[in-house]
């Protein structure tokens, strides 16, 4: 429900990129968008995208694009051309530079104050390396470009209580997991996340449970000395500085309700430590959101599926559920 607040404010500017154009993103948005008056009064959406290629998905999944655009003002196209004409479910490298310049776009207005925050739909990254573009992901691209020397990647389930999952690495080989994690390192992301959740999701006191790195958290060092030499160091100077971080704790064990019942978010070691475990429990409906950069970005929680492109078979509730928070963040950032 709208606020006589949020009515009176200026409505909210999100933008969305439509990701890998031989991927699902540009229909997801589509669909997503086929119900943005009802679903966030008071925001404006901004898609960004060649226009011929989104008109032709939307009109793939049943959606009437030219009649979405017309209605209100509420969705506008920021027209991008494509650098070679896309055909769903194969991509070409002549297209990595149109997906990096969709993203551009949204982080420099988003920076700017053009918009009030970025909802980006999934990219390949193999296409924008074989433009001779290199590139890790969208979090460590997000951070260089905003100049933001650390950022924590977490993703979230909906629902009364989410799951929320945040990482102390993103996208690392596993080898070199140990050498990346340090005590100030730690100690920056549990900062990062209790600045994020109290500024950006009103949780007057985040509790974070943090993993160990090691099986059974290193069995007292029997197992690795990580917990002890770096995890735990780290936790006592956040407790210090007022942080409710508390661990480490075995990973296996963590993920049940006794102790999710008691966090707003948990901190795990290493991608395919907790992702894992949210994605089996949200998958469809997860969100993957950015933290400690200026601007507010949230995304979805799969890939471009690609032998879903074209098919209508694709499910936009994780698009939906990253346009909802992106939203949320906004007003909380707005402060209505």
């Amino acid at each position: 429900m709208t606020t006589a607040a949020q009515s009176a404010s200026p409505p909210l500017q999100i933008a969305i990129t439509t990701g890998e154009p031989a991927g699902v993103g540009p229909e997801l948005t589509a669909q997503a968008l086929a119900g943005a008056a009802a679903h966030w009064p008071g925001a404006e959406f901004t898609v960004l995208g060649d226009a011929a290629l989104l008109a032709t998905r939307a009109g793939s999944v049943g959606v009437d694009w030219a009649a979405l655009l017309a209605h209100g003002r509420r969705v506008r196209v920021e027209h991008r051309p494509l650098g070679a004409p896309s055909v769903a479910g194969k991509l070409d490298a002549a297209n990595g530079r149109y997906v990096l310049d969709l993203l551009d776009t949204a982080i420099d207005g988003a920076v700017a104050g053009t918009f009030d925050a970025i909802v980006t739909a999934p990219l390949q990254k193999s296409t924008i390396n074989d433009a001779g573009v290199p590139f890790t992901g969208h979090t460590e691209y997000l951070a260089e470009r905003t100049h933001t020397p650390q950022v924590v990647m977490m993703l979230a389930g909906t629902g009364k209580r989410p799951l929320r999952v945040a990482l102390a690495t993103t996208h690392l080989p596993l080898k070199d997991v140990s050498a990346a994690l340090s005590i100030d390192g730690i100690l920056e992301t549990l900062r990062i996340i209790d600045h994020d959740l109290r500024h950006h999701f009103g949780l007057p006191a985040p509790r974070v449970l943090v993993t160990g790195l090691n099986p059974h958290a290193g069995e007292n060092g029997y197992l690795g000395r990580e917990e002890i030499e770096v995890i735990t160091p780290a936790l006592k100077l956040a407790n210090d500085q007022g942080i409710d971080g508390r661990g480490p704790y075995p990973a296996d064990t963590l993920f049940q309700p006794r102790y999710l019942e008691q966090a707003d978010c948990v901190l795990a070691m290493f991608h395919d430590q907790g992702l894992p475990v949210l994605k089996y429990a949200t998958f469809g409906e997860g969100i993957n959101i950015t933290l400690g950069l200026p601007i507010i970005r949230t995304s979805v929680d799969h890939g471009t599926a690609l032998d879903l492109a074209g098919t209508g078979r694709a499910d936009a509730g994780s698009l939906i559920a990253a346009i909802d928070t992106a939203v949320s963040m906004a007003r909380h950032r707005r402060g209505g």
